[in-house]
């Protein structure tokens, strides 16, 4: 049997040399790091122009992070960050991908390379297509490219054969037509990244605040009394956020960091705009840092709930907002009741911080009203995630802060766009009123039946349910859980078909046909019927604005995200009734439609090109919770306390990025906070945590997951000894998504639960590559006899 493409990076150590520990994020460090992110791409003049546009008033959006920019002033030197400049070389780079690299390049041989020397590779220049048994990618034609994939379509017993994935970084306008476009074929299968993120947010949100998104604007940072951090690292997923919370701190405000590692974006900021952060030492940001052990969220949140209410207590009337609690919320008695089953001792003892920690945390929010919690995926890829935004609005709407200045839930975006992707209607579960909607305006019937998410299109593309899978960006193999099974599912499908700017992966590990669509990258002119086009993107806090790129793309064959779910509707739908053709011509058609269809869009093509653009309508910043359940009220949440139990050598692991790293795309092999050099397969485990179990700092293990009965393996890691909880350990993504089931997922949201993995960890053995190899192909180990793996079990209180 013919080997199949790797669907894991190689199996080799890259040259591990460590660093001592960073406290401190940004300064002249990151400046060079980004320099030569550009020099290495071999665009420094090239990308130093575009960065003068980036983020800037009539410039172009980030293609990373979705942190807002600042309403007003935005800093000439530069609104970005080293991520950001990082995410610009990678698309602004000269280096190309043609037909002919593709013909000297087999597929499986490409798949030999790890993810850092796929994305160097250079920019994607014309379409591709890989046939049935074909080893090697051939030039095709756009138009015959969309003859193709209709064909398939429309081959299709039914639409629900077919699933449409999106990417973050997909516009506004490209959501749209793309939506609209597969409701008319007649499916809501329409898996997104946001399954795969901050789908826990909406989910805990929406029946509480009414609006599953946060509440905060980015000038509330700057005026506040104490912002909380939990599960999420500002230094290398958001470090634009930064300047905010430095901001926030010379004004008076408190920062609560929450996390399992001493993250050094929590800890400290040297602004490279300032004096003081390039020949000073900075600012410390956190004032209290709690090292939550993987899991233990929920016991802190409801530890500094007892301690609130005993501070009210002792102070009647200066903690606890009675008055916003009668007139804002409901369940507040039933709230109360339950701490009467719990103890400060052992809550302190789940969460795996000290009493007098939990104590500090409390002291510091009791006597404020001002408060923003911010949270990240250390929160929604935990299997009661959304139990635990619900208990950090417990503590907003005990304090009344909520719908003021100064305060709200700030869930913070890790892609930018991925929230204007769901407001555009990129839903697999879309309201019923929307539907109606989009009846009303262009007269055909939307399907109602929902359809499948991520982890749902994984198990329907196993079980044969699935034909098709088209995705407007990403890199969905790499960012998906169970990396084996997921591999082998999309190999079970027809056609597997990617609109991407850069090779990645998931164009290696492929239906029985394959289809690449070269695109146009953000900060790249886009130029139709010789008019330059503006898109737009909403960000974190509810801001559309537009993105107008600047830059000649690398090729003439590339096309827009717009365009081509225009075109492939043309190719694919025969009785339309849908002017594709008018979209395709002119994206302020497309924004005049969606003003037509999704509120808060009134004179869209108007106010997106007013300078800083637009908020959307936001009813709980404003303190009005307009619930399904509960009418202009949110509810105070009564949720349980997990109790996770590990047998002698089990492990809990979180999966993270590295500081190299924006999702999926690998821009180098270091993770400079963390003091890692020149390797991504490494685990953190705590000291006595190596020392009880016979290792030493340096030792090479492989690492294994038995859920559902199934092994699971990774091979090959070094060991770093870190201050991280005991018997906790941090791994990277996706080196080890393969251990994640793609059953581990979070209550209600069904995202993976990537930050809550059961793992075992042993000495490495070359044998153990022929019992990788025996699992790609399909055998499957089942738990040995020897081994007990006890469940996490949640207990509420009597």
């Amino acid at each position: 049997m013919q080997e199949k493409p790797n669907a894991e990076n190689p199996y080799k150590l890259s040259g591990l040399k460590l660093t001592p520990l960073k406290t401190w994020a940004a300064g002249i460090p990151a400046v060079k790091a980004a320099l030569a992110d550009l020099f290495e791409q071999g665009v420094p003049f090239r990308g130093a122009k575009a960065l003068l546009k980036m983020n800037q008033f009539g410039g172009f959006d980030c293609s990373s992070c979705a942190w807002p920019d600042p309403d007003d002033d935005r800093s000439p030197l530069g609104e970005y960050c080293e991520n950001g400049v990082k995410a610009l070389a990678e698309e602004a780079t000269t280096k190309k991908i043609t037909a002919e690299f593709f013909k000297q390049h087999a597929v499986y041989d490409l798949a030999k390379l790890n993810d850092f020397e796929i994305g160097r590779l250079g920019r994607l220049t014309e379409p591709m297509y890989l046939p049935a048994g074909g080893t090697h990618y051939q030039p095709i034609t756009w138009d015959d490219a969309f003859k193709k994939i209709a064909t398939h379509l429309n081959a299709l017993d039914s639409p629900d054969e077919a699933a449409f994935y999106t990417s973050g970084r997909t516009s506004n306008e490209a959501s749209f037509v793309y939506q609209l476009f597969v409701r008319e074929y007649g499916t809501n299968n329409m898996p997104d990244c946001s399954n795969m993120c901050h789908e826990t947010s909406g989910t805990a949100l929406r029946p509480t605040i009414g609006i599953g998104k946060g509440t905060v604007k980015l000038e509330d940072f700057y005026d506040t009394d104490v912002i909380m951090i939990i599960g999420q690292n500002p230094g290398t997923n958001a470090p634009r956020m930064l300047s905010a919370l430095e901001k926030g701190k010379k004004n008076g405000a408190k920062i609560i960091a929450v996390n399992p590692l001493p993250e050094a974006g929590l800890m400290g900021f040297r602004n490279p705009q300032e004096i003081g952060g390039i020949v000073g030492h900075g600012g410390k940001l956190a004032d209290l840092y709690l090292p939550v052990k993987i899991n233990g969220d929920m016991a802190l949140l409801k530890a500094i709930e007892l301690l609130l209410l005993d501070f009210e207590r002792k102070h009647p009337g200066e903690v606890v907002d009675h008055k916003f609690i009668e007139e804002k919320t409901v369940g507040y008695d039933a709230f109360i009741r339950q701490f009467e089953s719990y103890t400060l001792e052992e809550l302190a003892e789940a969460s795996g911080v000290s009493q007098a920690d939990l104590y500090e945390a409390a002291q510091m929010l009791a006597f404020k009203k001002r408060i923003i919690i911010c949270w990240g995926m250390g929160i929604t890829q935990q299997p009661n995630g959304v139990d635990m935004i619900k208990e950090m609005l417990n503590i907003l709407l005990l304090k009344g802060s909520m719908g003021k200045p100064g305060a709200g839930v700030c869930p913070v975006r890790g892609h930018s766009n991925v929230q204007g992707n769901r407001t555009m209607m990129i839903n697999e579960k879309p309201a019923g009123a929307q539907l109606d909607r989009l009846k009303e305006v262009f007269g055909f019937n939307p399907p109602r039946k929902h359809g499948y998410d991520v982890v749902r299109a994984i198990k329907a593309m196993d079980e044969g349910k699935l034909k098709v899978l088209f995705c407007m960006g990403g890199n969905f193999l790499s960012a998906t859980p169970d990396t084996t099974y997921t591999a082998a599912a999309i190999r079970k499908l027809n056609l597997t078909a990617w609109v991407s700017t850069k090779l990645n992966r998931g164009h290696l590990v492929h239906g029985k046909e394959a289809i690449i669509l070269p695109t146009l990258s953000r900060s790249d002119l886009d130029i139709v019927n010789g008019e330059l086009q503006i898109i737009s993107t909403e960000n974190s806090m509810g801001v559309v604005q537009s993105s107008k790129g600047m830059l000649t793309p690398v090729s003439d064959d590339l096309v827009n995200e717009t365009q081509i779910a225009c075109r492939l509707a043309i190719a694919t739908l025969q009785h339309t009734v849908v002017n594709w053709q008018r979209y395709a011509d002119s994206y302020d058609a497309v924004r005049d439609d969606i003003e037509k269809c999704i509120p808060g869009f009134e004179n869209y093509n108007k106010r997106v090109r007013e300078k800083g653009g637009f908020y959307l309508p936001n009813a709980a910043r404003d303190g009005h919770f307009i619930t399904e359940e509960f009418g202009n009220h949110a509810p105070f949440t009564v949720t349980g306390v997990p109790e996770t139990r590990l047998a002698y050598d089990e492990y809990m692991m979180a999966t993270t990025r590295t500081h190299d790293q924006f999702n999926t795309t690998i821009y180098g092999l270091d993770d400079r906070y963390r003091g890692v050099k020149n390797e991504r397969r490494v685990i953190f485990m705590n000291e006595k945590d190596i020392e009880k179990a016979g290792f030493k700092a340096g030792d090479k293990v492989d690492l294994f997951n038995y859920d559902d009965n199934r092994e699971r393996i990774a091979p090959l890691f070094i060991i770093i000894a870190y201050p991280i909880p005991e018997k906790n350990t941090v791994t990277y993504f996706p080196e080890t998504n393969v251990l994640v089931s793609v059953n581990n997922v979070v209550k209600e949201s069904n995202m993976p639960a990537s930050k809550y993995v059961r793992i075992k960890i042993r000495k490495h053995s070359p044998e153990i590559y022929e019992r990788v190899k025996k699992l790609e192909a399909g055998e499957a180990f089942t738990l040995p006899a020897d081994t007990s793996q006890i469940t996490s079990r949640t207990t509420s209180p009597a």
